[in-house]
């Protein structure tokens, strides 16, 4: 069976709404997928600042944000459509929805963009409130994607996406489990905001600087590294976690650049050495932003080098886009009403089907 499916995903570093168009076909339990379209939409520094404020707003306002982006996801589906001319061809939207709120040990996370207002802007089915049921099942509710890397990455023995927070999916006793490792992009590209610049790109800077042995090992000491998973970060636990102590030095910003690179590769390696594969070679995809961040890729290949594991960085696409492709998945799940989140992975107290769905349309 072939689902057309348009994913959409706003991730902590807000860079943008990644929107995919992706066939997905399943043949005897065996999923393979092909991206047919892909654009990252630049968020503008209105709806950035709305976005990166949203937790700090009333509810009357909170609630207006929420159908708003709603409203934006809805006509960026539209566009995206007109664009690639793939009318009538979608079976349906899958939104993560921008996350402004994890607070899992008070059983409440919470994903802005109307999914109700999506679909009456597309007319098309769409899919929400992924981690909701998760959460109320006493989850995590993330990471999410796990879900993913066994159905269409199978092929590797870890999988790691670094975006504004890194997280990691390893085998355990024959099941996957997954966790936020580390604080990673967003730490990264505001230091890099510190220079005028949105990003350290290639690692170009933090590969200038100096590393300062003494902040890394107090980013390394921090309280979180010791918890068992399931466990995850919201945003502003990520902040806390680093900044106040990269910000107390009085080092150029290009050392702390350097030491926070750093550090992500020590926590990553860190967590694959935890979770050996048993294998005599394994290897560990790597997607998302950090992906490109070659300086990060070399320092993270150095670390497990004594492990045997290889760094396998995929094609653009792929790294780019795997989040969004992920949640085009979770839809087509959440519409064959088969469970498409992992209790091993969030700690929930079973599997789940999770999403809301809002049907677009009417068949009068």
């Amino acid at each position: 069976m072939v689902y057309k499916v348009i994913g959409l995903m706003s991730g902590s570093s807000l860079d943008g709404l990644d929107i995919v168009f992706v066939a997905l076909n399943e043949v005897r339990g065996q999923w393979n997928y092909e991206v047919i379209h892909a654009d990252c939409i630049k968020y503008s520094d209105e709806l950035t600042e709305q976005l990166r404020t949203a937790p700090q707003m009333d509810v009357p306002e909170f609630l207006r944000l929420n159908t708003a982006y709603g409203r934006y996801l809805g006509n960026a589906v539209n566009d995206f459509i007109e664009q690639h001319n793939i009318h009538h061809q979608v079976h349906v939207i899958a939104s993560h929805g921008h996350t402004v709120l994890h607070e899992p040990s008070n059983n409440t996370s919470t994903q802005i963009g109307d999914g109700a207002t999506i679909a009456a802007v597309t007319g098309l089915p769409v899919v929400s409130d992924l981690r909701n049921m998760d959460v109320a099942l006493g989850g995590q509710g993330a990471p999410i994607v796990p879900i993913g890397d066994q159905y269409l990455f199978g092929q590797y023995d870890y999988w790691l996406n670094i975006g504004g927070i890194a997280n990691i999916t390893v085998v355990n006793e024959g099941k996957p489990l997954a966790f936020d490792v580390c604080p990673a992009n967003q730490i990264l590209n505001g230091l890099a905001e510190m220079l005028g610049k949105d990003m350290d790109k290639g690692g170009d800077i933090a590969r200038t600087g100096t590393l300062q042995v003494d902040i890394l090992a107090d980013l390394n000491d921090e309280d979180y590294y010791t918890q068992t998973p399931p466990k995850s970060l919201s945003n502003d636990q990520a902040k806390q976690l680093v900044f106040p102590i990269l910000l107390e030095s009085k080092n150029e910003t290009k050392d702390l650049l350097r030491t926070a690179t750093q550090h992500i590769a020590d926590k990553v390696a860190e967590a694959v050495k935890q979770y050996p594969s048993g294998k005599e070679q394994s290897h560990i995809l790597v997607t998302g932003g950090g992906a490109l961040n070659t300086y990060l890729v070399e320092l993270l290949q150095n670390e497990l080098k004594e492990t045997n594991v290889t760094v396998v960085v995929p094609d653009d696409t792929t790294v780019l886009y795997k989040e969004a492709i992920v949640m085009a998945l979770i839809g087509a799940l959440r519409f064959r009403e088969e469970t498409n989140v992992l209790s091993s992975v969030t700690g929930a107290t079973r599997d789940s089907i999770g999403g809301a769905l809002w049907m677009g349309h009417t068949y009068s």
